[in-house]
């Protein structure tokens, strides 16, 4: 491969380029070692990896080569690099939380959701840069670093799966999996201009992934278009027995209705909550977006949630109490080894009362059931995905509509509500601000819907054109 060509590859996604390994046009390994090389290049501007798995990788590739060369072509994702976030386990390989604490541990098994990237045929790349614990939106707080934003390296990509996001719009990876428990997928999804899913709870085995919160951490794919997300949750999805919050469904092609269209449909846009307090270049990418969904031939209807506030800060409360459980003997015995900011907002779990916590559990119903009778009238939900552009690294306020917010709640604001009911939500890029940054919005559907919200996005994803705006890595 010439150097232009194999630059312009690198810019493929994932579907285009499994088809050229299928058909033998492109080696798995000239890819692998190109994309080697791009991250040694790019890596140190954007601090997206913690560990590049250089040798095993190249290794790996030249395995899935010879499978295809055979003919035993394992899938869509076979001789594909893709990069995982450094708190899922990777066997005998370095997974640090992006905390000091565990900055030499190495697990002694995979995560089941590694298992099933290998098993498809996947390459693992390396694992990915993440805020500490994956305990923050913001994505600047690891013990190895912030991870600084592709199009703005002075800008935040959002957290806590900073480093994937990173490295999926840097072109160092063709997919990636982050985790979501408050956002976590979504936000830097938004902040990076990338496809990021949420699944619905339980769709994707947990079992491998430190947690950061029992009953609301979700495992999801990140990827450069919608169609190789679809692709990537069909390799993910599935029951788990070592799970205990994994839910038996059947196995299903979640690209089975790309195609179908959205004529007829009715989309639904919420009266209160999501868009309050929302930047004014979001709220107009935003509008322009809900006219774009109008003209592929979708209802739009206004919609209301009426208890969102209640169900956003019971969700808060569910994850401090969590989280505070999780870390306890850490904070009591190694409380140095942790970031202040971290720390800070874990100790926050300590002074709850049991009754706030079993009233947060109750809301959680109450989400399931708003959310439901909503969508029983409107097929998808749409929101913004965050309600401000990136703001600088380190910066902790925000000012929108001439009112300040503590960056983090502002960024986080409104997507924990779909982590506390276990719904389906689903990031897409709709376009940037005139600072050249990305500004993405949110689907939101029925709980083991990811296939519709699937349909809604690519039909989108299909129509508008996004202009390309220059990165800023060289």
């Amino acid at each position: 491969m010439e150097a232009t060509y194999k630059d312009e590859i690198l810019q493929w996604d994932l579907f285009r380029l499994s088809n050229a390994i299928f058909d033998k046009q492109i080696s798995p390994v000239e890819v692998t070692t190109h994309l080697i090389d791009r991250i040694s290049q790019v890596n140190p501007k954007i601090n997206a990896f913690i560990t590049v798995l250089a040798e095993q990788a190249i290794k790996d590739a030249e395995q899935a080569e010879q499978e295809i060369t055979e003919g035993n072509w394992r899938g869509p994702l076979h001789g594909i690099p893709i990069g995982v976030k450094d708190v899922i386990y990777t066997k005998n390989i370095k997974t640090t939380m992006g905390s000091q604490l565990y900055k030499n541990f190495s697990p002694d098994y995979d995560a089941t959701a590694v298992e099933k990237l290998k098993r498809a045929g996947a390459i693992i790349i390396g694992k990915q840069n993440t805020h500490e614990f994956a305990y923050g939106p913001t994505g600047d707080r690891s013990y190895f670093g912030p991870v600084r934003n592709p199009y703005d390296l002075s800008k935040m990509t959002g957290g806590s799966s900073s480093g994937s996001a990173a490295a999926v719009a840097s072109a160092l990876c063709y997919g990636a999996l982050g985790t979501d428990t408050g956002g976590s997928v979504r936000i830097p999804s938004s902040f990076c201009g990338i496809v990021g899913m949420k699944p619905t709870f339980g769709r994707v085995s947990k079992y491998g992934l430190y947690p950061t919160s029992w009953t609301l951490d979700h495992i999801g794919p990140m990827t450069r278009s919608v169609k190789d997300n679809a692709i990537l949750l069909n390799a993910l999805s599935g029951y788990d027995s070592q799970d205990y919050y994994s839910i038996k469904t059947t196995q299903e092609d979640f690209t089975r209705l790309l195609d179908k269209g959205i004529k007829g449909s009715v989309i639904g846009i919420p009266t209160s909550f999501y868009f309050e307090r929302v930047n004014s270049e979001v709220k107009n990418q935003i509008s322009q977006a809900i006219d774009v969904f109008k003209s592929l031939g979708a209802e739009v209807r206004p919609v209301n949630i009426p208890q969102l506030q209640q169900i956003s800060l019971a969700h808060q409360m569910v994850v401090k109490c969590e989280a505070y459980t999780i870390h306890e003997s850490p904070l009591v015995n190694s409380p140095e080894l942790y970031d202040l900011e971290v720390k800070e907002r874990l100790l926050s779990g300590s002074t709850p009362k049991a009754l706030d916590y079993v009233k947060a559990l109750q809301m959680k119903q109450v989400a399931i059931h708003e959310f439901n009778q909503v969508l029983e009238e409107a097929d998808v939900i749409l929101i913004p995905t965050v309600p401000v552009l990136p703001p600088d690294i380190e910066q902790r306020e925000v000012t929108i509509d001439g009112y300040p917010e503590h960056a983090r709640s502002a960024i986080n604001r409104l997507n924990g509500p779909t982590n506390l009911n276990g719904f389906p939500s689903l990031q897409i890029p709709c376009g940037f601000s005139s600072s050249g940054m990305p500004i993405g919005l949110q689907l939101i559907g029925k709980q083991l819907e990811e296939a519709n919200l699937y349909r809604f996005a690519h039909s989108f994803e299909q129509e508008i054109a996004i202009p390309t705006v220059k990165m800023n890595i060289g």
